[in-house]
């Protein structure tokens, strides 16, 4: 999907591209291609003389491979952007390209963007540019304000950690913490534990990007101050994922003490089971012996009575047990 962005009375407004001839029509700030076909990418290469790498969106790690200039002067950034999904969170991979420094170009000034999915940042941007007028003034605004909206969106996505974790707490700290209750703090802790890990990930690489373009020294005074800010909000960022860690760490222990507790219980249960049926073992000895030979203890009923005494022993004790739930 190819779409372009331009600037109207301060707004930013949308039109989605499915022809060269339509693309030729505007003057974007930003261009977004979604998931491209290679027709897409043709055209972009045939209007604006600009080449989309076969691997613009890899997994690189190093910086050098991440974050760079070309001597054209196109700056090429690759930065991960967070997707939280149904509790779980993931990084989705989005390549730059910024001409800020060769106006002979015709890509001069705009801001291309190349991933495989929706990103919530981008639909963030989208959404308040349309109705918050002089939101946004060129290509670098738009970037800036991109990586600052996925700082907002980690945020956002902390909050919700919070919630779960303090409901986690409350099910962890209660009176009557059941094996099953604890399996399911445990998933929920595991679930969290994850998700921070991925924004604590996340905002380290957005930090990364961000300090590249204060580097890079193509921002104005404005925008400097803005990514400064932008570096504070991801600081801040950082206490609280580390504070998550803490938290989780705690919680994570305390749930496995409650299920180390309630082991021990089945445990000594099974131990007092054990002593239970001593009784019975202890009846089976004694009226196991030869009571023909024994005048003095012979009893013509003395074979019956012991099978129903050793029954009734052995029985008494595992239907206590089960009365008590410790069979289950």
């Amino acid at each position: 999907m190819l779409n372009v962005f331009s600037l109207s009375n301060g707004r930013l407004f949308q039109e989605e591209i499915e022809s060269l001839e339509e693309l030729s029509r505007f003057q974007p700030i930003w261009v977004d291609l979604e998931d491209p076909t290679p027709e897409e990418k043709r055209w972009i290469k045939q209007y604006y003389g600009l080449s989309i790498p076969e691997d613009a969106i890899d997994d690189d790690i190093e910086e050098s491979a991440r974050f760079y200039e070309e001597d054209n002067g196109e700056l090429h950034i690759r930065s991960d952007f967070l997707l939280a999904d149904m509790g779980h969170a993931r990084q989705v991979r989005v390549a730059f390209i910024l001409n800020n420094a060769n106006p002979q170009l015709r890509s001069h000034g705009v801001l291309f963007s190349i991933h495989d999915e929706s990103v919530p940042a981008f639909r963030l941007l989208r959404m308040r540019a349309r109705r918050m007028p002089g939101l946004l003034d060129d290509a670098k605004d738009v970037l800036l304000a991109l990586l600052d909206g996925d700082a907002e969106y980690c945020a956002d996505t902390l909050e919700g950690i919070y919630d779960e974790l303090e409901a986690a707490s409350k099910q962890v700290l209660d009176d009557h913490v059941t094996d099953e209750v604890a399996g399911e703090v445990l998933a929920t802790i595991a679930r969290q534990e994850d998700m921070n890990g991925r924004i604590r990930r996340n905002v380290m690489d957005t930090r990364r990007a961000v300090s590249f373009l204060m580097r890079s020294r193509m921002l104005d005074a404005e925008q400097f101050e803005e990514a400064r800010q932008i570096q504070r909000d991801l600081d801040s960022l950082d206490s609280h994922t580390t504070f998550l860690f803490d938290k989780i760490n705690f919680l994570m222990d305390a749930t496995v003490g409650f299920i180390n507790i309630n082991q021990n219980r089945i445990i000594k249960l099974f131990s007092v089971a054990s002593v239970a049926l001593l009784p019975p073992t202890l009846v089976a000895s004694i009226y196991g012996m030869n009571f023909k030979l024994m005048p003095e203890l012979e009893w013509q009923f003395g074979y019956a009575w012991a099978i129903v005494l050793m029954i009734g022993s052995a029985l008494l004790p595992m239907w206590y047990f089960r009365r008590r739930g410790w069979l289950k």
